[in-house]
């Protein structure tokens, strides 16, 4: 698997290996403070459960608002300098929160990260850029799969770091890794919103998505739905689950023991995630079809949650994570890919940005409710994530004949630099045998 993956780093579009780059930085800064963020408040600033799960989805709801406009923005100014002043703002809310005086700098660091938060989602939209059809959900993998790269250390890292330095550090960390971020777009991607696309594209078609047409597009609505729904779930277990662990999984252990366990089990997520991007997404869409791949993807998620619920001890805390992780890892690349193509080309930032929206308002709503249902009991979030999970593979199988999956007969690769509407392999090298520039 090792080798196959090295020929694919290596016949692998420049633009799109770099974009990689750029997210697993950025999800290496963000997952750091993961397992550390609800803990900090905890003990720091003595909030409750339900306090700090507010602080979580403050994040999210400033988000919610900020993201159909920055993938706007994008698509009428650049991807690259909204990705740049996006970072920018990731960076400053980190040193925010390793500084915070009080609660109310937390908030507003949280606030700050949402509302320029649209890195991911412009990071999205330039991958959809380069990439056909037929290929989006692979690519879009791909940056999944960073994702899943950057889980592999950031928790990790971030618990050992405030075991051994202090709960501070790590938010330094992360706020260095965002910088590193800046640098690595500004000198080494290229703008794919040229004049030369906009001069392709037609002139009187709208370059927006108003809220009455996105309910009027029944398959985006469907979509939208099911990534409403299906993601409550990972809302439910990121509100709790640093608090679910000390209070239930690591109950007998200290301080520092909790957070290195908990960083480290999140590490899980992070494996599962780039081992079902790298080494099985193409393989199960070529066998399931991506529509089916949204249903059982959500079936497999509801079983993690269920064994949480179950479960007593750490020790079988990453089953019930691998469970979780990989029905995520192969049901949302394909949804968010079907997003794309229910809408024109012109507007792919936008209706991403929309569909970003979506997962952020369920992420809202669910993490605030996670923090009143952990007040009950540590693990109602999980039987409530599992019910919903299971609930939602009905809607995704209705996706059948409302939407139409990339056919194999499309163009098959990257889109050539120069003019987006030439492909170039997503694999493989050119004929001086460098990767593609």
């Amino acid at each position: 698997m090792a080798n196959k993956l090295v020929n694919k780093l290596r016949g692998m579009d420049r633009r799109l290996f770099t974009i990689l780059m750029i997210v697993f930085v950025q999800i290496l800064g963000a997952s750091l403070i993961l397992p550390i963020l609800p803990l900090y408040a905890q003990r720091r600033y003595a909030m409750s459960a339900e306090t700090i799960a507010l602080l979580v989805s403050s994040f999210f709801a400033a988000q919610f608002i900020a993201g159909p406009y920055i993938g706007r923005l994008s698509d009428n100014y650049g991807r690259i300098p909204v990705l740049i002043w996006s970072q920018v703002g990731t960076a400053v809310s980190f040193v925010m929160l390793a500084f915070a005086p009080n609660v109310e700098t937390l908030f507003a660091a949280r606030i700050l990260d949402g509302i320029t938060g649209g890195n991911i989602i412009v990071a999205q939209a330039y991958v959809t850029d380069i990439t056909p059809r037929d290929r989006r959900t692979a690519a879009l993998g791909y940056i999944f799969a960073a994702f899943g790269l950057g889980f592999i250390f950031g928790p990790a890292l971030g618990g050992i770091l405030s075991a051994l330095v202090n709960p501070q550090f790590p938010f330094l960390v992360a706020a260095v890794a965002a910088t590193a971020t800046i640098f690595l777009t500004w000198y080494t991607l290229t703008e794919t919103v040229t004049p030369e696309w906009r001069a392709a594209q037609d002139p009187n078609e709208r370059t927006t998505l108003s809220p009455l047409e996105v309910v009027r597009n029944y398959p985006l609505m469907l979509i939208l739905t099911i990534a409403f729904v299906g993601q409550a779930s990972l809302g439910l277990l990121q509100a709790t689950f640093a608090l679910y662990g000390e209070a239930v999984l690591f109950s007998d252990y200290s301080d520092r023991m909790t957070d290195l366990g908990i960083g480290l089990m999140l590490t899980a997520v992070g494996i599962t995630q780039f081992v079902v991007q790298t080494a099985l997404l193409q393989r199960l869409i070529d066998r399931f079809g991506e529509v089916n791949l949204i249903a059982i993807g959500n079936a497999l998620r509801s079983i993690g949650m269920i064994l949480f619920a179950l479960i007593t001890t750490p020790w079988l805390g990453p089953l019930a994570i691998v469970f979780f992780a990989m029905g995520s890892g192969i049901s949302m690349p394909p949804l968010q890919s079907l997003s794309t193509n229910t809408v024109s080309d012109r507007v792919r930032g936008n209706v991403l940005g929309w569909y970003q929206s979506a997962l952020n308002l369920s992420i809202i709503l669910s993490t605030a409710v996670g923090g009143v249902l952990f007040a009950i009991e540590p693990t109602t979030p999980y039987w409530v994530g599992g019910a919903i999970s299971l609930i939602v593979v009905m809607p995704a199988l209705m996706l059948r004949g409302q939407v139409q999956e990339p056919s194999s007969e499309e163009s098959d690769g990257i889109k050539n630099e120069s003019n987006p509407a030439v492909t170039q392999p997503l694999s493989g090298t050119n004929q001086s045998g460098h990767i593609p520039r």
